[in-house]
């Protein structure tokens, strides 16, 4: 016999009156028509007072509908005793604060090692099912905050506000230069670069792309730089802020600074800008803020994190003016 996870359920009001099943899942609880058809197909589906019944069934108030999702869990991912920061976790929602180096998902080359390995041990230790399901994604070496959901209805329900522009998604740079502007908005499609197709560029045929950035602090020779995300295109700060003339401190992928010589020393010494590259050994981007209504209680959640220690030690560094380690 299949397992569930506890029902989510609504209490018909006297608005609702004469309203179908169908409706009240719909336009209540907001289930979509792919996770109905996948609910109707299971062992106890839908239940109007307790009872299962069909979604053509009239409604009437004080009724109370209930929806019950299966358990599921990934088979097809191997547990690791992989250690995370846990930001905040209930019955539906994990939110981890994501260590770079760590890929969310594995991947072809990558199937160990990775977030999904370390969560679903940690589920499995403290004897819970669950499908790994992460809302979003960040680059291997982006740190920072990521939800993950655990099931397909809160995973719709969050998805949906992504697509609305509802949630929240702060990031925090330290990138190369200072911008002439203490603010503004860039907006410049991205697409593959057909040279490279591992890296985007901004071109006039690519998807659209609106980053928002405020500069919080000038360094003279670099910056820290908070960031908001108005479309989740792949590597998109990284890209924007490149084609802005200030990339990011140690990306090796776009336009990292070369090694340059001061012309008044008697021996190479490394400039400021390749200093930072090498303190930091990745691209300084973390994931700071994110911030979204719950689905089942419809609570406003806003999580904060700090910077990791690796980009705090550069903003020291930074601060401090250090032309040499």
């Amino acid at each position: 016999m299949s397992e569930y996870y506890d029902p989510i359920t609504y209490l018909v009001t006297e608005a609702e009156q004469g309203w179908t099943v169908k409706s009240v899942l719909q336009r209540r609880l907001g289930v979509s028509r792919k996770l109905m058809s996948r609910i109707k197909l299971t062992e106890r589906g839908v239940e109007l007072n307790g009872e299962r019944v069909f979604i053509s069934v009239t409604v009437k108030a004080g009724d109370m509908v209930s929806v019950s999702l299966e358990k599921e869990s990934s088979d097809d991912i191997l547990p690791e005793p992989i250690p995370f920061d846990i930001a905040y976790e209930d019955e539906a929602l994990l939110v981890v604060n994501k260590a770079s180096g760590i890929i969310v998902h594995p991947t072809h080359g990558h199937y160990t090692g990775t977030l999904a390995n370390g969560v679903v041990h940690y589920w499995q230790e403290k004897g819970e099912q669950f499908r790994f399901r992460p809302v979003h994604r960040l680059d291997q070496e982006t740190s920072g905050l990521i939800a993950i959901a655990k099931n397909a209805y809160v995973h719709q329900h969050i998805s949906e506000q992504m697509i609305a522009g509802k949630v929240i998604k702060k990031y925090t740079a330290l990138v190369h230069g200072c911008p002439s502007s203490v603010e503004g908005t860039l907006d410049g499609p991205i697409d593959r670069d057909p040279a490279e197709p591992h890296r985007r560029i901004v071109t006039p045929s690519g998807y659209p792309a609106l980053t928002f950035y405020q500069v919080a602090e000038c360094f003279g020779e670099g910056a820290r730089v908070e960031l908001r995300l108005g479309t989740g295109r792949t590597h998109q700060i990284r890209v924007h802020m490149t084609e802005l003339g200030h990339p990011l401190i140690g990306d090796k992928l776009y336009n990292l600074p070369q090694k340059q010589e001061l012309d008044h020393a008697d021996s190479p010494v490394i400039q400021p800008p390749q200093v930072w590259n090498e303190a930091i050994g990745r691209h300084a981007l973390h994931a700071s803020e994110l911030g979204f209504r719950h689905p089942l209680t419809g609570e406003d959640l806003l999580f904060q994190v700090e910077l990791p220690e690796d980009m705090q030690r550069l903003q020291q560094l930074m601060r401090a003016g250090r032309h040499v380690t």
